[in-house]
């Protein structure tokens, strides 16, 4: 039996409860209790796989590669290579199955670097089935797909979240993995129902669940998996566990890690709120239950179209699209930036030691009007070239010759448009 054969047939198999892994907590995850881990399926090198991740699946323990870049919610059908991709990290790790978004990540030439909402309506759900079904015949083991959570929704839509879901999996037959945080998420951001969305759901699909933590802000609520899980999102997963036997809970977290025995405890509290809500088990949604209409090539055109004009707006300074809420768009385009200007600050983890507390704000105009090109190397290289040429009165003669060497010993001998000289004569006159 091969390695994909064995994790497809473990894919009915309780996976129990796991735990995100992450380069950052490896040590700490190896000494935990976990019956399994997921990890970032983009992160893994097939032909390198992290020895952490190695010694977990010789004591025996799930991994399971977690997609964040097919964007089977966008209009274009998903790559043929990031699904070989996808398909070979299932393979390597011998997962019961993989999983992915319900979303979209980009749009004819922008990236948006982060998952974004698909319109839930008759025409969005037609273009995701068919890409959830193109998915699914290249991929060698069941696929789940994650509900997100979003900062906005977008305006016409036909269907509520649980609907939107239920149809799904009724065309397609895929697995759902449901994070309850992002339901709470939506219900803050929304006012959509929770529970409600819960009882819409077809439980029998379910792979399994997540649990985060977020934080609210200036009245939006922020799914920063950077926060421990509030007790709002436990208690969605006891009306889930209520409802029914989830094969497997995991906690995920991302950034701002605590101490081993904090993330510990949350798993304690997701073992206990389990317990404490024991519903029956479902028998396993697994198989096509309808049959498989093609989507007109105009239905993807007007979604593509969309898509780009909402995406400009998100990450190049466009308009806001007709009917969207300009408030909650600004809201996102921000959170984006952001989350952008801390990845950059990790690869390049130089920029912000340059800049110190000017680092953010920088980060931010630059990003305002500068979509994300050529991956976040090139973005480290271009924000600290945008620097260089619009220097802010904060920063000193000094840290912009420190920058200007950083620059030119990663990209050549001078930045762009001549350099540091023409800044520095501006300063003097």
């Amino acid at each position: 039996m091969t390695a994909v054969e064995a994790g497809a047939a473990r894919a009915g198999v309780r996976l129990g409860t796991g735990i995100g892994w992450r380069p950052e907590i490896a040590e700490a995850v190896e000494r935990m209790d976990v019956d399994w881990v997921e990890a970032v399926a983009e992160n893994i090198c097939p032909g390198h796989v992290p020895e952490s991740l190695l010694r977990l699946r010789a004591r025996n323990v799930t991994v399971v590669p977690h997609g964040v870049g097919l964007g089977l919610g966008g209009a274009g059908r998903p790559d043929p290579g990031r699904l070989a991709a996808l398909a070979e990290r299932a393979e390597t790790l011998g997962a019961p199955l993989v999983t992915e978004h319900i979303a979209f990540v980009r749009a004819g030439a922008l990236e948006a670097g982060h998952l974004l909402p698909v319109p839930r309506t008759r025409a969005g759900l037609a273009v995701l089935c068919e890409n959830v079904r193109i998915a699914q015949d290249a991929l060698p083991v069941p696929l789940a797909v994650e509900n997100i959570a979003a900062l906005f929704t977008w305006p016409g839509e036909e269907l509520t979240e649980g609907q939107f879901l239920y149809e799904l999996v009724e065309r397609t037959g895929v697995r759902l993995l449901i994070d309850v945080a992002n339901l709470h998420t939506n219900q803050v951001n929304s006012g959509e129902d929770a529970v409600r969305a819960l009882d819409e759901l077809p439980l029998e699909a379910l792979a399994y669940v997540h649990v985060a933590g977020g934080v609210l802000r200036e009245g939006v609520w922020h799914d920063t998996h950077a926060h421990p899980v509030p007790p709002q999102v436990l208690a969605l997963l006891g009306e889930l566990c209520a409802r029914a036997e989830p094969p497997g809970v995991l906690l995920e977290r991302d950034d701002d890690f605590p101490a081993a025995a904090e993330l510990e405890g949350e798993l304690r509290a997701i073992r206990e709120t389990v317990r404490g809500s024991a519903a029956p088990a479902r028998g396993s949604g697994v198989g096509p239950r309808s049959g498989a209409a093609l989507v007109a090539e105009e239905t993807r055109e007007r979604l593509a179209a969309e898509q780009s004009a909402l995406l400009a707006a998100l990450v190049a300074g466009g308009p806001a699209p007709r009917g969207f809420d300009a408030e909650r768009l600004a809201v996102q385009a921000s959170a984006l930036a952001g989350k952008r200007g801390q990845i950059v600050g990790k690869v390049a983890p130089e920029l912000p030691r340059l800049l110190g507390a000017d680092y953010r704000a920088a980060f931010r105009a630059y990003a305002t009007s500068r979509p994300p090109a050529g991956g976040y190397r090139r973005d480290a290289l271009d924000f600290a070239a945008h620097v260089l040429e619009h220097p802010g009165p904060s920063l000193s003669t000094r840290t912009l010759r420190a920058l200007a060497r950083w620059h030119a010993d990663r990209s050549g001998p001078v930045p762009p448009r001549g350099g540091l000289r023409p800044v520095l004569r501006r300063r003097a006159a």
